[in-house]
């Protein structure tokens, strides 16, 4: 079983996070921060990942702290559920659309930390959720996870729509890096490393 424990703690944050990439039967996410549980919840649900959260931050002072920390957390945890990634097809992306938005996610699990980000959003704020830090989201994932990944809105109106459709798109094209394949032998790189 594919699973990781991470348990970050911080003067800002507090947080206790699982991940399970082959059992998705438990989804628990409580951040403090509706639209992030949502999100989290989300990307969980349709990259068919386990995934339990449960963080305290410093909301009195805003959301930056804790959803940039799950981030780290979340790519720590997948990082580690990976181990040496032995058989993984590696590569994943994925289109979204949702009403008027469309984005795409394409992942590769390099062990070479990048992040690409291409979203503009209207609303600065939805709830307690400050919308610019959807990218710092991102980056803390995937610089923690060591991967390579690359976000973007193609086109779309809605705030919600824009950064659900990335947070989904990202769960989908995660599922597919993920994916264990019997006809891989062995670490997927001519480097024998990744």
């Amino acid at each position: 079983m594919r699973t990781a424990t991470i348990s970050r703690n911080t003067n800002e944050t507090q947080i206790e996070l699982q991940l399970n990439l082959d059992d998705y039967s438990t989804i628990q996410v409580d951040t403090g921060i509706g639209f992030l549980n949502h999100m989290l919840t989300a990307f969980a649900k349709h990259g068919r990942f386990g995934l339990i959260v449960n963080a305290k931050g410093d909301l009195d002072v805003d959301p930056h702290h804790t959803t940039e920390d799950v981030g780290i957390a979340l790519g720590l945890a997948l990082k580690e559920a990976l181990g040496d990634k032995a058989g993984i097809e590696r590569f994943g992306s994925a289109l979204i659309p949702l009403d008027e938005t469309l984005s795409r996610v394409v992942i590769d699990l390099s062990g070479r930390s990048y992040l690409v980000f291409k979203a503009e959003f209207a609303n600065d704020h939805l709830g307690g959720y400050d919308t610019e830090v959807t990218e710092d989201f991102f980056q803390a994932f995937a610089f923690n996870a060591e991967l390579n990944l690359h976000a973007e809105v193609l086109y779309g109106r809605n705030t919600h729509h824009k950064i659900e459709t990335l947070f989904k798109a990202l769960g989908r094209a995660l599922r597919a890096a993920v994916t264990l394949n019997p006809e891989i032998k062995g670490i997927p790189s001519t480097k024998g490393v990744i």
